[in-house]
């Protein structure tokens, strides 16, 4: 039975009263505690008690805001969220079991089941985000790049800005002996897939995975290596790399610290993309399934509350805590709040280059699980030939929408949510070709898409 609560405000006036030894005056203070209106239909909790892990960036926000906002005490559940140091540190401890679940990059448990890296069964029933990241590049490479782009009447950089304009910096590298090196935050990493993407449109080879050489650059002009998300503009900075793709808050740090300019988002890249999920093991989904509905329904209220535009600056706030994001709060608020900083000063309308809700970002689609798939293959993560049928059957075991519809089903009877904002879908998103390259991707043909690249493997159908 649903426990219908009318919103109150509870002053409590207290005296907090000093032990006798400390000799001091009594300190009187005034505490306003609001209880909070609960439609939740509770279900039976397996296990209330849990520890999620997240990276700090500012995609970790529906675990940030489900915890501050008390969606997932409505849920009867009690969560620890704590900050991790790496990816793989991430990944290691899911599938340890000293997390119950996490913020990962989409690719991740896609990998796990698909066999590149350490192998396990993973699921995600929530997608955290669509957009979010971008490239970076050093302010001397800016400078060399920036005679190469387009202007605009005012002699402002026209955007998109494609890759050609980072080509003939590269030669001038290559040319003085200089290895050309940029960073992204781990192998299965949309950050990866995405400067890939962004280079080899410009028909710049950003490098070839084997199955016995992981390091991803065999006949790359440009080489690639991890770097942790929060290290990004230190590593910058000290000339290691000259230009890297990350997650916000840390594009717009470079900014901030002046030490770098943003070229492009993933928004550009890939329109409406995907980008991080919440995963946890099968074992654990199988063990605890009501648990595991009622952690996506928390997550699935929190993204909503994250797109209503009036609570982006309070979301700022609560990502600047030192225990979530920790950055200082003009920094977040240059990308969540709707605008986008490129140059110093060159701050552009951004809306949708952070979606946490719209767009049916938290469905977990089986397309976008495709489409790392696909890229896996293209560069060789995914060494031999798939057939196309092992695309789809290969996602249906990671990415699970039937956890999502209950949730969602319970959302829309406790009024949470519309019933509008269910999808009715297959799956599948319509083929696309919202890419900087205008490339058509129709996940239903993975092969004809691989196959529809210059650069990268291909594929007999």
């Amino acid at each position: 039975m649903k426990s219908l609560l009318k919103k109150s405000t509870l002053v409590l006036s207290t005296a907090m009263l000093l032990f006798a030894c400390g000799g001091k005056e009594t300190k009187k203070s005034t505490t306003t505690v609001e209880a909070s209106t609960s439609k939740t239909k509770q279900l039976a909790i397996e296990k209330p008690q849990l520890t999620f892990g997240f990276i700090k960036l500012t995609d970790m926000a529906p675990l940030a805001i489900a915890k501050e906002k008390g969606f997932f005490e409505d849920e009867g559940l009690f969560v620890s969220v704590e900050a991790q140091s790496n990816w793989k540190n991430v990944l290691d401890r899911v599938i340890d079991g000293q997390l119950d679940g996490s913020h990962m990059l989409a690719g991740q448990p896609i990998a796990a089941g698909a066999g590149f890296g350490r192998q396990a069964k993973l699921v995600t029933p929530f997608s955290m985000d669509l957009n979010g990241n971008g490239i970076t590049v050093s302010n001397d490479v800016w400078s060399k790049m920036k005679p190469n782009v387009p202007k605009d009447g005012s002699g402002k950089p026209i955007h998109p800005i494609k890759a050609d304009a980072l080509k003939p910096v590269i030669t001038e590298y290559k040319n003085s002996g200089k290895a050309f090196k940029m960073g992204m935050v781990f192998p299965v990493s949309t950050h990866n897939y995405e400067i890939r993407y962004w280079l080899a449109a410009a028909g710049i080879h950003p490098g070839m995975y084997t199955k016995e050489n992981v390091q991803g650059q065999i006949d790359a002009e440009v080489l690639l290596s991890v770097t942790p998300p929060p290290q990004m503009p230190a590593t910058l900075e000290a000339g290691t790399i000259y230009g890297y793709c990350v997650g916000e808050p840390w594009n717009q740090q470079a900014v901030f610290k002046g030490i770098g300019v943003p070229v492009t988002t993933n928004y550009d890249i890939w329109k409406n993309n995907p980008e991080k999920v919440f995963v946890m093991t099968e074992k654990f989904v199988k063990e605890n399934p009501n648990t595991a509905i009622a952690v996506t329904k928390a997550l699935i209220r929190a993204g909503k509350w994250l797109d209503k535009p009036e609570n982006r600056k309070e979301a700022v706030k609560i990502l600047s805590m030192s225990q979530y994001v920790g950055a200082p709060e003009e920094v977040l608020a240059n990308s969540m709040t709707g605008t986008f900083e490129f140059e110093k000063g060159d701050k552009r309308e951004m809306p949708d280059f952070n979606v946490f809700y719209k767009y049916n970002a938290t469905y977990p689609f089986y397309s976008d699980g495709i489409w790392f798939l696909t890229q896996m293959r293209r560069w060789g993560q995914i060494p031999e030939a798939k057939p196309a049928d092992w695309y789809a059957s290969t996602i249906k075991d990671i990415y699970r929408p039937d956890i999502w519809k209950k949730a969602a089903a319970l959302l829309v009877e406790e009024g949470n949510i519309p019933a509008s904002d269910v999808p009715t879908t297959d799956g599948y998103k319509p083929a696309t070709a919202d890419f900087i390259d205008g490339t058509t991707y129709d996940a239903k043909d993975p092969i004809g898409y691989i196959n529809s690249f210059k650069i990268g493997n291909k594929d007999k159908k």
